[in-house]
Order: structure tokens, then sequence, then C-alpha cells
């Protein structure tokens, strides 16, 4: 039921996309209209208060380390197997390969089951994935659509793009110790409400774009389903590399449960949209959203087996 309660939720934005979309009452234009708004606007917001109060333990950093080298591993082999899972989807394919759905899916997947008291094992595993979401693909992406032009161009491009400024900026203010003075004076309500109300729609906007992009062509599903199988077997040996590298945390049942839920997640569920000025067709959202919804199923039969056979 705990699971349910989790997954519900993202089943029935996606599906409610997915009915919008065939149903006409959503137009093609409508959607992009909230998708700029959800990624210009709202989501560097969000980003930005996850960097700016987020409480980075000295002892984490080389488990943020591994966890962005890991996710910039699997871009590398992403490019390398462009052939075998697809040269049709080769410029997006990549990119699907790396980042977790932590926030959505693995935190209340794994909460359900050891209590919120221990959620920091997989947010360290996200403080990773946000650098690689929201500075290292935005780069590679405005690097890519920018073409053929001058450093100086890209450079300005780069470090204008609204996820850039907000990872930035809140570092440098969590570093600087700015967060903490503003936690202890009168304006922290002020701050935290205004930041929930920018932020709330977010994820709903974001599963239903999913949805509204969501179309399987039996055509493609050769190609989902290779890179699929890449990512699993990727993440297996990530998670290996738990075992070698921290054995001593992967020895706590808790621990490993979290490694486990969280590396076996979908990619995240903002990627689509951020890789989006490189669609060269439908074909490329058709692709992404379905690949998302695959994932979603073996995320929940690895749930199932850590509840029945380590909880």
């Amino acid at each position: 039921m705990t699971a349910l309660s989790t997954l519900f939720p993202v089943l029935f934005m996606v599906l409610l996309g997915l009915i919008s979309r065939i149903k006409g009452f959503i137009t093609p234009e409508q959607k992009e209209g909230a998708n700029t708004i959800v990624f210009n606007v709202l989501f560097p917001i969000l980003i930005f208060n996850i960097l700016l109060t987020s409480k980075i333990e000295s002892s984490a950093i080389f488990i943020v380390v591994y966890v962005f080298i890991a996710f910039s591993l699997a871009m590398v082999i992403g490019k390398l197997l462009g052939k075998f899972t697809g040269q049709h989807f080769s410029h997006i394919s990549h990119f699907m390969l790396t980042t977790c759905e932590g926030g959505n899916v693995a935190l209340p997947l794994y909460t359900s089951i050891v209590g919120v008291a221990y959620a920091s094992n997989t947010v360290i595993f996200d403080l990773a994935g946000t650098l690689i979401a929201f500075v290292v693909i935005p780069i590679l992406v405005a690097q890519k659509s920018a073409g053929e032009t001058t450093f100086k161009e890209l450079m300005k491009t780069i470090f204008t793009n609204s996820f850039v400024i907000a990872v930035m900026l809140g570092l440098i203010l969590n570093l600087t110790g700015v967060y903490d003075m503003l936690s202890q004076s009168a304006l922290i309500d002020v701050y935290t409400n205004t930041v929930s109300t920018a932020t709330a729609p977010i994820m709903g906007m974001i599963l239903f774009v999913i949805g509204y992009n969501l179309k399987i062509n039996l055509a493609t599903i050769g190609s989902i389903l290779k890179l699929l199988v890449v990512r699993v077997i990727f993440y297996i040996v990530v998670i290996a590399g738990f075992f070698i590298l921290f054995p001593h945390l992967m020895a706590e049942k808790t621990y490993l449960m979290a490694v486990l839920i969280y590396f076996m997640c979908p990619t995240g569920f903002a990627l689509p949209m951020q890789i989006s000025p490189l669609y060269k067709s439908d074909e490329d959202a058709n692709f992404t959203s379905a690949f998302i919804s695959l994932n979603m199923i073996i995320t929940l039969i690895v749930y199932a087996v850590v509840v029945i056979f380590i909880a």
C-alpha cells in the first residue's frame, strides 16, 4: 500500500498528460508554454533552494564524488554504445543513462521502509545528480545547440543559463553562510513559504508533460529496451562499486537498501525536458518518455525484492 501511495500520484499525472494529448485538451503549443515556465523560471528556484539549504558533511564528499563520476561515466558509455542502442537516438540516448529520480521516486519508496530519519542516505546521492543535471548537462546542451559559435558566445550562453546561475548562486550563498544567517532571522518563514509556493507545481507539470509525450512506437521499442538493459547493467556495476569503496556503509542494511533502490530508479524526470533543445522530432520526446515509463517497472520490481528479502 505504501508503494501504491507513492507511485499512484506519479502514474496519475502521467496518465492525465496522456489523456490530454489524445483528447486534445492541451495543444502542443500550450504544453511547450508550460514547459518553458517550469524550466526557465520555477525549476531554477528549486535548484537554488536545494543547494542553498543543503548540509554537506565532509565525510559525504567521497560519496558525492563517486556518484558524480558514475553519472559522468554513464554518459560516456552511452555515447560509445550509441550504435548498439540505436543510431537514430544516439544524439540524446546517452543523456538518458545518467541521473536517477531521487526526490519523487527513490526517497518516498526508501523512507516508506526505513522512515524519514534515514532520508539523508539518498539525498546525498542527489547532490551529485544535481550537479550533473543542472550544471554539466545544460552546458553540454548549450554547446551542442549553439552550433558554430565563438568561445565568447558559448561562454555567454552557458553562464546566462538559468540552471547554471541557480547552481552557482546557491552554492556561493551556502558556503558563505548566508543561509545560516537567514535561518536565524525573522525572514526565514517568508523565504520558505515563497519557495514552497513557487516550486509546488513543478513535479506535477513535469509528469504531465512526460505523459503528454508518451507514445510507445513498436519501431523504437528495440532501442528503448537495449538502452534500458545498458542502464540496468551499468548501475549494477555502480552498486558493486559501493561494496568495494564503502564496505562499512554497505554492511548496514538501511544503507544497502538506499543504494539498491536509488540506483534502480528511472532517469530524473526533469532530464527529458532539459535535453529538448536537441530533439529533432516528436519521436525523440516519445522515446525519452517511454524509456522512463518502462524503467519505472524495474524500480517497482527492485522495491518489491528489497521489501521481501532485505527489509
